[in-house]
């Protein structure tokens, strides 16, 4: 097991530039934005290097990014320090973000993280094996909480047992059913629907057909 490191620590590359296909990408990305507005972009480009780079971000991809866009190097620092998705530590595999806001907190986080823990070793800011588990605030998706997110995948209505069973899913490389682990269809009444049980029969159009009365 491994704990969080930070940037300072980690072994960065020398270099960095996107592969054809994800300059491609990122000039596409650029030509959105209005001429001298380019460095809009920073953020989807960001996010499109560190998934060419196995889901972190190195400074040399910050660099190369600052270069495409024609910005200072510190402004895309400033980005990527700001907004969590963006990682400036290697992570594992599968990347466990636990939401710890109020209503998932309410809803029993605590038991999920204990989950995660037995499951895969990684507390909370730690590493092993294919698991990287950190905290985060709201994912947004509270009605179906408690959840976590793996990667890009949402997985919602979670207790002990059936995040002890996720996480196991993960370590033998199946891929589990995204959202509600219960059966519950988008964010409907965990009781199942409440109104609109029985729907009103359409009325028949006549076709435009009818004409007016005087």
């Amino acid at each position: 097991m491994t704990t969080a490191t930070s940037q300072a620590e980690v072994e960065q590359p020398a270099s960095f530039a996107f592969t054809a296909d994800n300059l491609k990408r990122a000039k596409e990305i650029m030509a959105r934005y209005p001429d001298g507005r380019q460095q809009s972009a920073v953020m989807p480009l960001l996010d499109l290097a560190q998934r060419q780079y196995g889901n972190w971000l190195p400074r040399a991809a910050m660099d190369h990014v600052a270069e495409l866009l024609e910005m200072p190097r510190i402004r895309v620092y400033e980005v990527a320090s700001f907004y969590t998705m963006y990682n400036k530590t290697p992570v594992a595999k599968h990347f466990v973000q636990i939401c710890r806001t109020t209503p998932c907190w309410l809803c029993g986080s605590d038991e999920i993280t204990r989950a995660i823990k037995d499951a895969t070793g990684a507390g909370v800011g730690e590493t092993s094996g294919d698991f990287t588990v950190v905290e985060v605030e709201c994912l947004g998706a509270c009605v179906n909480a408690p959840m976590v997110q793996v990667n890009d995948d949402y997985y919602e209505d979670l207790d002990y047992d059936r995040t002890v069973a996720l996480m196991e899913a993960l370590k033998k490389g199946e891929q589990p059913s995204i959202g509600s682990q219960t059966g519950r269809r988008g964010s409907e009444a965990a009781s199942g629907p409440t109104t609109m049980l029985k729907a009103r029969p359409r009325p028949k159009s006549d076709g435009g057909t009818k004409k007016n009365k005087g």
